[in-house]
């Protein structure tokens, strides 16, 4: 199963599960996790092929979500469930094919479509780091910061290494092999109509507007909220802001 980190306890609160996106862990939403943990059990999952979870040969959206499937199951009820990025994709696809699971939904700045954000060349920067050579963070950073000009990327991608081991928590090979993939969404059929939440940076140009019917034909009881002045990665660079609007949506009552 799944690698995963709690937060809080649980409560009459349904449990929420966090699902992180390409090159992250369970561990980057820790922060967010116990802010939102004073009303809630949290889950933090680390994805296969991520931080301290499983490697595979394979990296699809179906079986992503079946490892989700297995940890909300382990846990004897339904969760809550919220995906970032490749993280959003995993759990639409788990929202579509086992809606019993998901009480409801939160995507954060994705939607259930093809996207041309070619991530390989972040693959080749940090394959290029001569691990022999790293005896602390700054020194891959360095490295990094050869074939990478992005100071956030450089720190963020570092979040994943292991200085002890000398080594990636990632499975850089077959994220590589399989970026067709992640970049596309399968062709599920199904419907969730469950409340869902598709929650953007402003910024951002992941969710327009031309998705909002594709998203409505599969989640019909879709909403949708912008963050001013947050991209693409809404929850790290306005974080008050992110945890106010999923708290604000986790306590309507939705029950009509």
């Amino acid at each position: 199963m799944l690698n995963f980190i709690e937060h809080g306890t649980a409560t009459a609160e349904p449990d929420l599960l966090i699902v992180h996106g390409l090159f992250g862990s369970g561990r980057n939403w820790g922060a967010i996790a116990k802010r939102l943990s004073a009303t809630r059990r949290i889950l933090c999952v680390d994805q296969r092929n991520h931080g301290q979870s499983p490697w595979f040969d394979s990296h699809s959206y179906e079986d992503m979500a079946a490892d989700l499937a297995e940890v909300i199951k382990a846990q004897g009820k339904p969760m809550d469930v919220l995906g970032h990025s490749m993280g959003g994709k995993a759990a639409m696809v788990l929202a579509l094919t086992q809606p019993d699971l998901v009480n409801r939904l939160i995507v954060a700045d994705i939607a259930p479509v093809a996207y041309g954000h070619d991530q390989n060349q972040n693959i080749e920067a940090m394959r290029a780091v001569d691990l022999s050579k790293v005896s602390k963070r700054s020194d891959a950073m360095a490295q990094l910061a050869e074939n990478l000009d992005d100071t956030t990327l450089q720190t963020f991608f570092t979040q994943s290494l292991d200085v002890k081991e000398q080594r990636w928590r990632l499975n850089l090979d077959v994220l590589d092999r399989e970026m067709p993939k992640i970049l596309n969404f399968p062709d599920v059929g199904g419907m969730y109509g469950g409340p869902t939440l598709f929650l953007s940076g402003a910024t951002s140009d992941y969710v327009t507007h031309e998705y909002r019917p594709t998203i409505r034909d599969k989640f019909p009881k879709a909403r949708f909220a912008k963050i001013t002045d947050a991209g693409h990665w809404l929850h790290a660079e306005k974080p008050r802001e992110f945890i106010a609007s999923v708290q604000a949506w986790l306590d309507l009552d939705q029950r009509a």
